[in-house]
């Protein structure tokens, strides 16, 4: 395993013991430091206590719920990875739990070969340098992407994952034309649970926190027949 994320600390978080104990025991086995919690709550409290370098989460928990678990963890340590676990199979719940903020998403019966390999790719992500500044600034915005924050007009506003990653994205590539298809590949990571739909969703909310009128972008303007281009 890379050294640049041997000894991560995950938590685990699923009610059925005989998932969670296969977790554990091969996360343990790629030696990452494993804590595991069965419910919601504990799971909100154990991310507070020790943050962890990564969160897997079922969706399906007793009390608090797996999303809202995501959701606390974005809001507090928005620079955790949440990878989601669940057994439903309707795409929308999928798409949904990508676009509230989640990392990745894994749908059971799942190979824990396939949790493990994408456990290490968000990691080696964590790890990796940006490759956009720290703190970019245009027009009357500042964007710190590390700690996906945004100031407009000095008003601070919170980033998700995926607007924070699209943003970078957008930005490291300013200037050229990136099509839906790229953003959804890079950001994203594509899989077949995710449409276009979702990346001009995702830029909707991107101009409402950036533009002074989103109906009449300056920074992230549509590109008709292709996707997006980001002018400073």
């Amino acid at each position: 395993m890379e050294s640049n994320i041997a000894g991560a600390d995950i938590l685990v978080v699923e009610d059925d013991n005989t998932i969670a104990m296969g977790l554990v025991a091969a996360l343990e086995h790629e030696r990452f430091e494993v804590r595991h919690v069965d419910n919601g709550e504990d799971a909100v409290a154990a991310v507070r206590e020790r943050t962890p370098d990564l969160v897997i989460s079922d969706i399906m928990l007793p009390g608090i719920d797996g999303l809202q678990v995501m959701r606390t963890v974005k809001q507090e340590f928005p620079g955790v990875p949440v990878i989601m676990l669940t057994a439903r199979t309707d795409e929308i719940d999928r798409v949904m739990g990508l676009e509230m903020g989640a990392d990745d998403y894994v749908t059971k019966p799942f190979s824990v070969r396939e949790v493990i390999a994408r456990v290490k790719a968000r990691l080696r992500e964590r790890s990796s340098e940006p490759r956009t500044p720290d703190v970019f600034h245009f027009g009357n915005v500042k964007v710190d992407l590390r700690r996906r924050t945004l100031w407009k007009d000095d008003k601070e506003s919170h980033l998700t994952t995926h607007e924070a990653g699209t943003l970078a994205y957008l930005i490291t590539h300013r200037g050229r034309d990136v099509s839906r298809d790229e953003l959804l590949q890079e950001v994203w990571g594509y899989t077949a649970a995710l449409t276009t739909r979702t990346v001009d969703n995702q830029i909707l909310k991107l101009r409402k926190k950036i533009e002074d009128i989103s109906g009449q972008p300056r920074h992230i303007l549509t590109v008709h027949g292709t996707g997006y281009r980001f002018e400073p």
